[in-house]
């Protein structure tokens, strides 16, 4: 690091305003001895940049000076992504824009609840444009409360800037004048002019190409070492950037085996492997008619699938318009969720369900689709009515998609998670393929006549099972309550809950008013706009955090990148497991493989460490893992073997006997 260069560049001067503006901002208040999270916000002029810890070839880190109450500990900076600035042949590690460098604080755990903490540094940085750097200092300072109370939303945009851990060990081989680093990646994680960026000074030469190779599940980089009195560490510390939008992983490298060449990065590739990603979509999609989290919406389906024997023009008109309405919602949940990662949210697939707001919705769709089936009123669309017609079933498609896509399952998961890195046109492809995959079978019936001939003759039975229908979408809508109270709690559940009760009288007084030859009437139109309108504007008012879940058979504890890396260290095997309570696979799972007798036994006996990941709310920790990992939701399950070896990811569906079996 030529720190010397950085700060001998002519027009160096004292800065009467500093050219980057720096602020101490803490997250929220903290009870005694926990650890909450400040960020120093960093704001440079345009044309200004500020440094990353390894500068590069010139530049200069922050420094800090701490004034910390008695009993407090600061901890190590972590700074986000940063981008490469290559100047006159020399090459450096920077942030052209608002950046943020987060940094855990340890309260003294004798503080007392209501008492106020000042905490303060001196800090110095360098700001520099391409000609000129200037050496800035302040005193900055905050004030946390040691308590409960609101915490600074910023933060969870900051987090989302910071590389995600990779959670698998790299090695790293001194081949000559290169060094070559091998590093697990699986191959669904796409590369987009990616960067390695050492944390160790005086290893490599920061300017000189870097050259990366594929090898499938294992990514190899070749950098070639620093000219003047190469560093030779006995490990390395690194981040990986993937892409351009600044998404990247944290790694260490320790010496070992790193098999030279494999397919180069960043060259003409054929088509093959975007190809690969859209089967693995579609045929996701397929298989998640019969997963478990489809249930809800079997019984929408069985009725238009009946209907659909009625003539072959309707069939195929109905045919189009749910695949339509499937293909549609997929990509409008998949375009916002692009969107918001683009805007630094930490968001995966089926992350509408981690949003109160979005569950209560299918909560009060649930409860009308079930008084519809019941018989209490009659509704065209979403199309459960007998006579059917390419709008309902369009419709249907749309809450088809919406309610089946909480999970991720076999060949999902990669094409998913592949989709995250993706440029956005294959992206969006990769959603239609999975929209498609989910509508095939009702469009086969409705395109094959044989098929439409072996379903049941219309007639009286399809009233009798509208009526038995009704069961399956009741305990959907139950379920949802359920599921309301694990995401904001026993008030927004039972207030919503009460919400739904108030729309089924609504409906059933439209039902009464139907039957005597009516329209539904400015009274129920009233009620239904009613209850809208305080679902809107009362539910946000009584969210709240979610107790904490049971205590299951499994002993765990709660996943953080920090627990992970502490569990690795201890040398034992580990078991990651990613879940949520609206993931009905996740939930199967667990019955059937995981809180189990025998798996308990048998991870005590091998002195497995259990970490779970709960996904049921937003965490951007756990969706920084998932993004590592290629993967774009839950269930995922990740097998750490004892004595650092490389980490498996285990099938999205488990056996009984999978988990006892890797502990022995």
């Amino acid at each position: 690091m030529l720190q010397v260069l950085a700060l001998a560049l002519p027009g160096q001067a004292l800065a009467r305003e500093p050219n980057i503006t720096a602020s101490l901002v803490a997250e929220g208040p903290g009870a005694p001895g926990q650890t909450i999270t400040l960020a120093f916000v960093m704001q440079p002029k345009p044309g200004w940049h500020g440094y990353w810890q390894n500068p590069g070839d010139a530049g200069l880190g922050m420094g800090l000076e701490w004034t910390l109450p008695a009993g407090a500990k600061a901890g190590a900076l972590q700074y986000p992504v940063p981008e490469t600035l290559l100047i006159s042949g020399l090459m450096n590690h920077v942030y052209e824009h608002d950046y943020a460098v987060l940094v855990p604080l340890t309260l003294p755990a004798n503080a007392a609840p209501g008492q106020r903490l000042d905490v303060a540094v001196d800090a110095t940085w360098l700001a520099c444009t391409d000609e000129v750097c200037v050496p800035e200092q302040g005193r900055l300072s905050t004030t946390v409360t040691v308590g409960t109370g609101a915490r600074d939303a910023r933060f969870d945009q900051w987090r989302a800037a910071l590389p995600a851990p990779l959670g698998s060990p790299a090695s790293f081989v001194w081949d000559g004048a290169k060094v070559r680093i091998g590093i697990p990646l699986p191959a669904a994680v796409q590369l987009d002019s990616p960067h390695l960026f050492l944390g160790d000074d005086r290893v490599v030469d920061y300017a000189a190409p870097q050259k990366f190779f594929r090898q499938g599940d294992l990514l190899v980089v070749e950098l070639d070492r620093a000219k003047i009195a190469p560093a030779q560490p006995g490990a390395l510390n690194a981040v990986l950037r993937l892409n351009g939008a600044g998404d990247g992983v944290t790694l260490t490298a320790a010496p070992g085996a790193v098999k030279p060449g494999g397919e180069p990065v960043g060259e003409a590739r054929s088509s093959a492997p975007l190809a690969m990603l859209v089967l693995a979509a579609l045929a996701g999609g397929l298989l998640l008619n019969v997963m478990p989290c489809v249930f809800p919406i079997l019984s929408l389906k069985a009725l238009s699938l009946a209907r659909a024997g009625e003539s072959e023009a309707q069939a195929r008109a109905e045919g189009l318009a749910y695949t339509a309405g499937v293909v549609l919602a997929c990509l409008a949940l998949g375009g916002l969720m692009l969107g918001l990662r683009a805007a630094g949210q930490e968001v995966g697939w089926a992350f509408q369900l981690q949003e109160p707001l979005v569950v209560a919705a299918l909560l009060l769709v649930a409860v009308a689709i079930t008084a519809n089936l019941a018989g209490l009123y009659e509704f065209a669309v979403p199309g459960f009515a007998s006579a059917g017609s390419p709008q309902g079933a369009f419709a249907t498609g749309l809450l088809a998609a919406f309610a089946a896509t909480p999970c991720t399952g076999p060949f999902m998961a990669a094409a998913m998670g592949a989709a995250l890195l993706l440029p956005t046109l294959p992206a969006l492809l990769l959603f239609g393929a999975l929209g498609l995959g989910l509508a095939l079978p009702f469009l086969a019936i409705a395109f094959v006549p044989a098929l439409r001939r072996m379903l049941p003759r219309p007639g009286a039975w399809m009233v009798w099972f509208r009526r038995a229908m009704a069961v399956p979408m009741g305990l959907t809508a139950l379920a949802l309550v359920w599921l309301a109270s694990r995401v904001a709690g026993s008030a927004f559940a039972l207030s919503a809950a009460l919400l739904g009760f108030l729309l089924v009288c609504a409906l059933l007084l439209l039902g009464r008013r139907q039957r005597h030859g009516l329209s539904g009437g400015k009274p129920v139109l009233a009620g239904l706009v009613a209850i809208a309108v305080i679902a809107a504007l009362g539910l946000p008012t009584v969210v709240r955090a979610p107790s904490a879940a049971a205590t299951g058979i499994l002993p765990a504890q709660p996943f953080s990148e920090d627990a992970l890396v502490r569990a690795r260290a201890s040398g034992k095997p580990v078991f990651a497991w990613f879940t949520a309570d609206w993931c009905l696979t996740c939930k199967v799972n667990e019955q059937v493989a995981i809180e189990r007798e025998d798996t308990r036994a048998a991870f005590e006996r091998a002195g497995v460490v259990v970490l779970r990941g709960d996904w049921t709310r937003r965490d951007p920790a756990i969706t920084r893992y998932l993004a590592a990992q290629g993967a774009a939701g839950v269930p995922l399950y990740v097998w750490y073997p004892a004595g650092g070896g490389a980490p498996q990811q285990l099938p999205q569906v488990l056996t009984p006997a999978m988990l006892a079996e890797l502990a022995k």
